[in-house]
């Protein structure tokens, strides 16, 4: 599958009519430079739909996804160009609706 080192969020509401294109652009302009190896998540104002653009260093992928019920846990702020890194495990629940953000609280549990 595709080799993914970092998983970058922009908080700021992205127009989901964006194709890559305008999409690497915004990459550009909010982390600086689409790394390859990163992917780079953006939501919607509602946070309903979601794209992933990943650079591979050969090319770029872009995955959409849509939530027909409820909303993605996005973290929402005044400042368009903040960005946050996510894990892995943080990523696995964000793009099923769960709140990813309390992962931290619930990893020193020990089930019996």
């Amino acid at each position: 599958m595709i080799r993914i080192d970092s998983i970058w969020m922009s908080v700021a509401p992205c127009d989901m009519r964006s194709g890559m294109d305008t999409l690497m652009n915004q990459i550009i302009a909010v982390f600086g430079a689409a790394h390859a190896h990163n992917a780079y998540l953006f939501a919607n104002r509602s946070a309903n739909r979601m794209k992933v653009i990943v650079r591979d260093g050969f090319g770029i992928w872009l995955c959409s996804r849509r939530l027909h019920k409820g909303s993605f846990n996005w973290i929402k702020s005044p400042d368009s160009t903040a960005t946050l890194t996510l894990s892995t495990e943080q990523f696995n629940a964000l793009i099923v609706g769960l709140p990813w953000q309390r992962l931290e609280q619930y990893s020193n549990i020990q089930c019996l």
